[in-house]
């Protein structure tokens, strides 16, 4: 059980699990953001009555429905964007950085 605890504290295992737990935690934010707030604001200016979702594209006998994928693509821009703000504003990036250039 020592053995166990060490490699924990040595790998920074509880850091990647607060780390993961968070990211979950961000999804569902960026997720809510993006269809409450995003998706209705996007509806209206395309003109998109039953809701940005459920839009798609009629070609003959095919739909292809072309609303979720905008959705995921935004809420990915969303959290991508997150991501880098917060990378910038903690400077990780200049850290990382710094500790190659150490090596």
């Amino acid at each position: 059980m020592k053995g166990f605890l060490e490699f924990i504290k040595k790998q920074g295992v509880v850091g990647l699990a607060v780390g993961f737990i968070l990211g979950g935690a961000v999804s569902k934010l960026v997720t809510a953001l993006v269809n409450d707030l995003v998706n209705p604001i996007l509806s209206v200016i395309l003109g998109l009555a039953k809701g940005f979702e459920t839009a798609y594209l009629k070609i003959g006998p095919i739909k292809i429905l072309y609303g979720h994928f905008l959705n995921s693509a935004i809420d990915f821009l969303v959290i991508a964007t997150i991501i880098y703000v917060f990378v910038k504003i903690l400077k990780l990036d200049e850290s990382e950085i710094k500790h190659v250039k150490k090596l």
